[in-house]
């Protein structure tokens, strides 16, 4: 926990987020928008032609939950390996750009750097052209990652792996910077995927949503089952030696097991346009509230406002931090 930090008030842990580092370890992208419009078909095939009006870059994977963690008022840190590239290069600026720490960004002549095309129609997609490598990065990449994780994680309040199964992050990688946190004090919370899914050993909060849940631990269960849901929920517990997780519930909700703390809050009607990039907007807020020492029941009421709000953009867009503090105030979560 933070220490000298007033979270008596919703308004002074809103304060309170502008005093935080954020260390992000994973799999930072860029997503790259191509918007034109349809007049004819190709006579090559029978395909559609894409007039180009515009075309846009954007910070993917890890790179937003960047942009959320910053949009709380935090320092956002990432620590991730991309290749020397154009698009390394690109996404480079793109951080630059938005005046983000890039400490931790390694480069190497051997990665590919994860860029994902997405032609446009109007608001149709027609094809998405992903150029990416998932191999786990070498040792020599791995090293310099922990060597660099190891140097930033004393000078952080949280860490979070957003692993988006790219490689970037392993079980040894997981492992020792995992380790090296409990050491000094910081708490880990974690976005998991498939590949890496049980090597979170002994982290702080491990956030899966409820497919990645059933998926990583090869069990099905009935979600509406209270019994059957906590069941799954101490299995995840016990084969990880996590302090607690939450887990997030789409059209449900979220819950949470923390602190031996146990709680459920629905999902807030809302008019939905985009579900795209809100697990990265909980993860951000989850962690934030981790690093102030808050308690399991705000965690999981402000990540699952936050999930929420999100979703009433279309695209994947950053949480807007005074909008967020409005909710909270108004649901009245602490």
């Amino acid at each position: 926990m933070t220490k000298g930090v007033d979270t008596t008030s919703i308004e002074a842990i809103f304060e309170a987020f502008n005093s935080l580092r954020v260390l992000i370890v994973g799999d930072v992208m860029l997503d790259s928008y191509v918007w034109g419009r349809v007049d004819r078909i190709s006579p090559e095939a029978p395909v559609p032609v894409v007039t180009v009006q515009r075309r846009e870059l954007r910070l993917g994977g890890a790179g937003n939950v960047l942009l959320n963690v910053q949009a709380l008022g935090a320092e956002a840190i990432i620590c991730s390996v991309i290749g020397t590239d154009e698009p390394g290069d690109r996404l480079i600026g793109q951080l630059n750009e938005r005046r983000l720490n890039c400490d931790g960004l390694i480069r190497s002549d051997s990665r590919t750097t994860t860029i994902k095309e997405r032609i446009m129609a109007g608001s149709q997609q027609v094809v998405r052209v992903d150029t990416e490598t998932d191999r786990y990065i070498n040792q020599q990449e791995r090293n310099a990652l922990i060597t660099k994780a190891k140097e930033l994680i004393p000078t952080c309040q949280v860490l979070i792996f957003q692993d988006y199964d790219k490689g970037v992050l392993s079980a040894e990688a997981i492992a020792e910077m995992t380790a090296f946190a409990n050491e000094q004090g910081v708490p880990t919370v974690v976005d998991p995927k498939k590949r890496n899914f049980l090597a979170y050993h002994d982290t702080t909060l491990f956030k899966p949503n409820l497919k990645e849940l059933k998926e990583g631990l090869k069990i099905d269960f009935d979600a509406t089952r209270a019994s059957e849901f906590q069941a799954a929920v101490n299995q995840l517990k016990s084969r990880l030696n996590i302090k607690g997780a939450l887990i997030t519930l789409s059209e449900r909700g979220v819950f949470i097991d923390f602190q031996d703390e146990i709680h459920r809050f629905p999902a807030h009607i809302r008019q939905i346009s985009d579900v795209s990039g809100a697990g990265d907007t909980v993860i951000s807020v989850a962690a934030c509230c981790v690093a102030l020492g808050l308690p399991p029941r705000f965690i999981a009421g402000l990540s699952n406002l936050a999930g929420g709000l999100v979703c009433e953009s279309l695209g994947v867009v950053p949480i807007d931090k005074a909008r967020l503090k409005v909710e909270a105030i108004k649901e009245n979560l602490l």
